[in-house]
């Protein structure tokens, strides 16, 4: 799944920058004329913006497409917009845009990617895919799937984080996890992180995109006005072409091949005491385990329901106090206890229905 352009390097980070709206000519015109100068060749801007509520600004919609030409015209940029059903294909194709992507909220929705798939059948162009809102590789890896027997070719999957109930730094939740299952299922599959969508804040953007480049990633799309202060839509998350040039030339690329015999030994070396510590982690699961079912048992025998919250909590509190003297995020442990809660539950639920 080939994601390179003429007169683009094949080399990593691929940048894609430009305002999350565009608002009228002037803006694309000036922002565009502003990225060009850092060096980046692919301008995306959101012409219609799927809100969720009705009184938040929406978008220019086809309006704003002869602006987009203008900045392919006359800046020899390629340019980029999210569609979000058919129509929106059909006018984007129109109006000579380079290169689509679909939205988190659409590639949630498999009838949408069906029918965006069904009105490009046949089209040869760039198709990016954000992960769906909530953290399901396999809906993720369904839009891929959909595309491709449309006969689209060129795909990249774009990370832009999760929704989640829970507060945390961000406005929508990393889940790294999610696309680094992606990259194992589909290591061909070019992947790029959406920063500013992640962050929902300008202060982040750095740590997320560093991190994007320390798991080789293949490149960044960040929300970037030349006013972002001013912008209709997400102003908190977008930068100046300045400050984003600055972002980029701060971020450091490490090599993704081994090249040196020494390095590797070591590494090796390193590899083989992990592998040792993980045996040992599944012995213990695997002693827990035991431990759970006699419980199980002893439930069974009196009576007594499965789950105890107040047990559960006192685990849960005991072991983020725990994690933080050790140097351990509470978000890792309580995602790990809420695992080892879940296992330990369906050990005693089969024992309870034996």
């Amino acid at each position: 799944m080939p994601f390179t352009f003429e007169g683009i390097p094949d080399k990593r980070p691929i940048v894609m920058a430009g305002p999350c709206s565009a608002e009228s000519e002037e803006q694309v015109m000036e922002t565009a004329r502003q990225i060009k100068d850092a060096g980046i060749k692919i301008f995306r801007a959101g012409l219609w913006k799927p809100r969720t509520r009705p009184s938040s600004f929406e978008g220019v919609g086809k309006e704003g497409l002869p602006w987009l030409k203008r900045v392919k015209d006359e800046l020899k940029m390629y340019t980029a917009t999210e569609v979000a059903n058919v129509k929106h294909v059909y006018d984007a194709l129109k109006g000579g845009i380079d290169i689509i992507w679909l939205g988190a909220r659409t590639t949630a929705n498999p009838f949408a990617v069906q029918e965006i798939a069904d009105a490009l059948n046949g089209v040869d162009i760039p198709v990016l895919i954000k992960n769906p809102i909530n953290p399901d590789v396999e809906l993720w890896i369904g839009a891929f799937e959909r595309l491709n027997q449309s006969g689209i070719t060129k795909m990249a999957a774009v990370h832009r984080g999760f929704s989640t109930y829970h507060k945390t730094l961000y406005r929508n939740n990393p889940q790294w996890e999610i696309p680094i299952e992606l990259k194992r299922q589909i290591p061909e599959l070019p992947i790029l992180t959406d920063p500013s969508h992640i962050c929902g804040s300008r202060d982040l953007l750095f740590e997320i995109s560093q991190k994007a480049m320390d798991l080789d990633f293949n490149g960044l799309i960040i929300e970037t006005h030349c006013n972002p202060d001013k912008a209709l839509s997400d102003a908190q998350q977008q930068v100046t072409p300045g400050d984003l040039q600055k972002l980029l030339g701060r971020l450091i690329l490490r090599k993704a091949d081994i090249e040196s015999n020494t390095l590797l030994s070591t590494l090796e070396e390193l590899r083989h005491e992990i592998d040792k510590y993980d045996d040992r982690i599944m012995e213990i699961f695997d002693l827990r385990m035991a431990v759970a079912r006699k419980i199980g048992l002893y439930k069974k025998k009196n009576n007594i329901t499965i789950l105890q919250t107040s047990r559960w909590d006192e685990i849960l509190k005991h072991r983020i106090e725990q994690a933080s003297r050790k140097g351990l995020s509470e978000e890792f442990i309580i995602k790990i206890f809420r695992a080892i809660h879940e296992e330990s539950i369906n050990h005693q639920t089969r024992v309870m229905n034996e």
